[in-house]
């Protein structure tokens, strides 16, 4: 009696309580009776999702959206853009893959053809000895001792340093030991001053300087106080001076001769390849052009051989035709190891 008084004490007492409680049960037992499983989830799915009209909606989730997309889109292959870049990688594919069996064979090729100006014009100065002498007393004005050491101080040093470079021994000493050549003789002629003899040169020195750049070493000894460069931050340097410094030929070619139809063409896509080598834009493909174009043009422009011995635009052509093969090499060997950290091929692949 006492126990139930207590209940209905406490059943009096929390008569909100008690009937919340068990509205609340009868509400979940209605639903759970009434509702099944697949009603429970779908209302739980609906409550993160659109409203949809009807149930075989096109874009069932929600994804749909009617504004224009301001991110990266895909190119358009019809575009003109994109076609000639599909022709430009169909290019670099095919040179790349016709390439392969000469690719090991290229830096010897290429060291080759940039000394062999230099084998040459030792031996146009031993077969042309007296002629030599008699030119640069009488016309340079050198005493016969001097004249004499001048031109077998040059004979010497060509032989030697460009065998340096064909067997790889002390490269950047021979690459030194022809560049003090190429400028001690254009003083020593007095060809200095000549503007197509100067880029000329110019474009002998990009190729020196291209081989110098490919068998660079690190320096182990360094000094306190200077900073060092790393191999690859010097390199990437030279060859950017090579790349720039080879297209000089090509403007000597722009600015001598008479001009034609065929002319202005032929210089038109020999410049545009110039400044792709300079810039480092597609260069292995426009350093494969120019070395083409150049060819061609030797064979045709600087046949020496077809000129009589006695002739003397014979020794004219010769030279001009050796001082071609050498910058040909140069390029060749920019076929061979690319155009270097300073150049947009090299910034296309980071961004």
């Amino acid at each position: 009696m006492m126990q139930k008084s207590l209940i209905g004490f406490r059943v009096m007492k929390f008569p909100r309580d008690v009937n919340r409680h068990v509205g609340c049960w009868k509400l979940a037992r209605n639903l759970t009776s009434s509702s099944s499983p697949s009603f429970t989830m779908t209302s739980r799915i609906n409550i993160g999702r659109p409203a949809s009209t009807s149930y075989h909606s096109p874009d069932p989730h929600g994804f749909a959206n009617s504004q224009p997309s301001t991110g990266y889109r895909a190119a358009n292959p019809d575009h003109p853009l994109e076609r000639i870049r599909a022709v430009a990688k169909q290019v670099e594919d095919a040179i790349e893959i016709y390439s392969q069996p000469l690719k090991p064979h290229l830096p010897t090729i290429g060291r080759f053809l940039i000394i062999v100006t230099f084998y040459e014009d030792a031996l146009r100065i031993m077969t042309q000895w007296n002629d030599q002498l008699w030119y640069l007393q009488t016309h340079r004005h050198f005493y016969t001792g001097i004249s004499h050491i001048f031109l077998l101080l040059n004979v010497i040093t060509m032989l030697v340093a460009s065998s340096a470079v064909i067997m790889k021994r002390y490269t950047e000493y021979a690459v030194i030991g022809l560049l003090s050549v190429v400028v001690i003789q254009g003083f020593g002629y007095g060809l200095m001053f000549d503007l197509t003899f100067f880029l000329r040169n110019l474009s002998v020195i990009g190729g020196l300087i291209m081989v110098f750049s490919e068998t660079m070493i690190n320096k182990k000894k360094s000094f306190a106080g200077i900073p060092s460069m790393s191999e690859t931050d010097r390199k990437k340097y030279f060859l950017l001076a090579g790349r720039v410094l080879l297209i000089f030929l090509f403007f000597g070619f722009i600015i001598q001769g008479k001009w034609s139809i065929g002319r202005v063409f032929v210089s038109l896509f020999g410049l545009a390849a110039c400044t792709m080598v300079a810039i480092g834009f597609k260069a292995k493909w426009s350093a494969t052009f120019l070395v083409i174009l150049l060819s061609v043009f030797n064979v045709f422009a600087n046949n020496w051989w077809s000129v009589h011995s006695a002739h003397p635009q014979r020794d004219f052509l010769k030279y001009d035709f050796f001082q071609t093969l050498s910058i040909v090499g140069g390029l060749i060997l920019l076929v061979n190891i690319g155009p270097g950290g300073l150049s947009v091929d090299e910034k296309k692949k980071t961004y």
